[in-house]
């Protein structure tokens, strides 16, 4: 449906008014209608949900690695978002998967571990993730999901955290309560950002940026291998091919920021993070 200059109009009076957010790494602008407080208290109370509604792992060994990297993770994405409640949780499940819920609520599922193989491809889908949050991609996506919904009637909202739409949204947006666990997919250029971003903060962490090209190749032959039923993970995230030539681009400005740390398990068969992670190929 064509949208009429009014609507545009309001919207652009809108993004002046509330003013724009910036991606890190990217410096790419932002409308954000949602406030970080807003988004935060979404993200805590959705999250505390699906730890009631989900299978939490009680593996100390998978539930260590999972805390170490992610720990890393944050630490090298320093102040990108301000105020996080970082939050890191193994789920029961052999669905290949992870998400990050608004505020720092990063969820990884058992069945993604067997193809990470070690602490560098965990890093690689946790930098994934946490960029999601940093970038504030699930406060842009419930900005533009009330833009298309109320267009200039927002004019008067504001940031004052008074309409009640934002927590009426939140189940749409974010699809809880129809699959736990799981956000509904992000657009291409979100992923392909979280890519980008997620790649910096890997290297900050000690991790060589390049074993994402390995983990995403990885991750290729299991999709291949489950073509019936290719896991929610990638049904919108660029296409392989594409993905790795993204990461290709982007290594220089990643190696930039690499500093190796000694023990974190960033080339395969390396003892830390691998030996853990193959008893879940057993």
């Amino acid at each position: 449906m064509k949208k009429s200059r009014g609507f545009w109009f309001g919207i652009a009076a809108l993004a002046v008014l509330v003013g724009c957010a910036t991606a890190p790494i990217t410096g790419r602008r932002q409308l954000s209608l949602v406030s970080a407080s807003q988004e935060m208290q979404l993200g805590l109370s959705s999250f505390e949900q699906l730890k009631k509604q989900t299978p939490v792992s009680r593996d100390p060994a998978i539930n260590a690695l999972v805390q170490r990297v992610g720990q890393k993770i944050a630490a090298a994405a320093g102040n990108d978002l301000p105020n996080a409640q970082w939050e890191f949780v193994v789920f029961e499940s052999k669905e290949a998967n992870a998400f990050c819920l608004p505020g720092g609520k990063v969820g990884i599922f058992t069945g993604i571990l067997p193809i990470t193989q070690d602490e560098a491809g965990l890093a690689t889908v946790m930098g994934h993730e946490v960029a999601h949050a940093t970038a504030r991609h699930g406060a842009e996506r419930m900005s533009q999901a009330l833009a298309a919904e109320t267009g200039g009637q927002l004019l008067g909202v504001g940031l004052s955290g008074a309409d009640p739409r934002l927590a009426a949204l939140a189940p749409v947006v974010y699809g809880l309560g129809t699959q736990v666990g799981v956000l509904l997919p992000y657009s291409r250029k979100f992923e392909s950002e979280a890519d980008r971003i997620g790649l910096t903060y890997m290297a900050r962490a000690g991790y060589n940026p390049e074993e994402a090209i390995n983990f995403w190749q990885r991750f290729s032959q299991y999709t291949s291998a489950k073509a019936s039923s290719t896991p929610k993970f990638l049904r919108t995230h660029p296409v392989d091919a594409d993905r790795i030539r993204g990461i290709q681009q982007w290594l220089p400005e990643a190696k930039a920021a690499y500093r190796p740390a000694g023990n974190v398990g960033s080339a395969p068969g390396s003892a830390t993070g691998s030996d853990v992670i193959g008893r879940q190929r057993r």
